[in-house]
């Protein structure tokens, strides 16, 4: 009697890789500190903290902090008060230093507060979202997730909100062409459900909003983008699990930037590429009357 049963020929089930904007990246931008950041274990040594990063990540935990509060209590001064109970120190130079960083922060903080509308309760906060996107017709390729500072909804459409601190004001282009918002946009549809096509760089300090809408063409080019980098470094892992060189695997790619990698400590190459960097070199200047 034959055996009844289901023939699937030589076909496997294709394999997703699972990625986020940070690794992608990071992958771009130096396939080396990739495999330092993600794959080396233990992992190799690093430099200490970054006055900017700890300026960054307090600024976001304050803004959070303020929209887990009722409506009726996110004021400027609360704002403020909440970066004051965020605060760290780590990276700046000294106490004092810190003190005038901190003053800042808490200004630019109760200003984005005053000036604008926080009297509503975003979808997501620190939001995670992922979603198996890409391949065309023969299916997804990838699976991208990740954490979205915050997510709007507005009128039925997810906005994709993301908190910036650095020095520089970002424009519609830096939003237009930012892989992580795209990919934010992609997974926040799938996963609440809801179409996503606005991203916003809110620059705290200025007060200024970069914003950019995505067409599906404009999205589908950034996922394309996402698939090649993802592929790339998929392959590159694979090859050192089964043996290969790493340092052939994932060259360093060195510039400027390798000045304040958190990695210079463990890369050769970087070091002889670019002079150490100070761990409050990256701070904007702060005003004559901050001095």
């Amino acid at each position: 009697m034959s055996q009844i049963g289901f023939d699937f020929g030589d076909q496997q089930p294709r394999r997703l890789t699972r990625v986020t904007p940070a690794k992608l990246a990071t992958f771009d931008d130096c396939p080396r500190r990739y495999r330092l950041t993600y794959l080396d274990r233990p992992t190799p040594q690093r430099t200490g903290a970054w006055a900017h990063s700890t300026l960054g990540a307090v600024v976001h935990n304050a803004l959070k902090a303020l929209f887990d509060l009722p409506v009726e209590r996110r004021s400027p001064q609360r704002a403020a008060a909440l970066v004051a109970e965020h605060w760290k120190d780590a990276g700046f130079v000294d106490e004092v230093q810190a003190a005038k960083y901190r003053r800042r922060a808490q200004e630019w903080v109760a200003e984005y507060v005053e000036h604008n509308d926080v009297a509503f309760d975003p979808i997501g906060l620190e939001r995670w979202v992922s979603a198996p996107t890409g391949g065309g017709p023969g299916g997804p390729t990838i699976i991208v997730e990740g954490r979205a500072d915050r997510i709007d909804d507005r009128d039925g459409e997810l906005v994709i909100v993301d908190y910036k601190t650095g020095r520089r004001q970002p424009d519609e282009y830096e939003a237009r062409s930012a892989q992580a918002l795209a990919m934010y946009a992609v997974a926040a549809t799938r996963t609440l459900r809801k179409p996503c096509h606005r991203v916003e760089l809110h620059h705290v300090p200025s007060g200024t909003v970069a914003a950019a809408e995505h067409t599906p063409e404009s999205l589908k080019r950034h996922v394309t983008r996402a698939e090649e980098t993802a592929a790339d470094l998929q392959k590159a892992t694979d090859t050192l699990a089964e043996g290969g060189d790493g340092q052939e695997l994932f060259p360093a790619r060195t510039g400027r930037h390798c000045s304040w990698c958190d990695f210079r400590p463990s890369c050769a190459e970087g070091q002889q590429a670019a002079p150490e960097a100070r761990s409050w070199d990256l701070l904007a200047p702060l005003e004559a009357d901050d001095e």
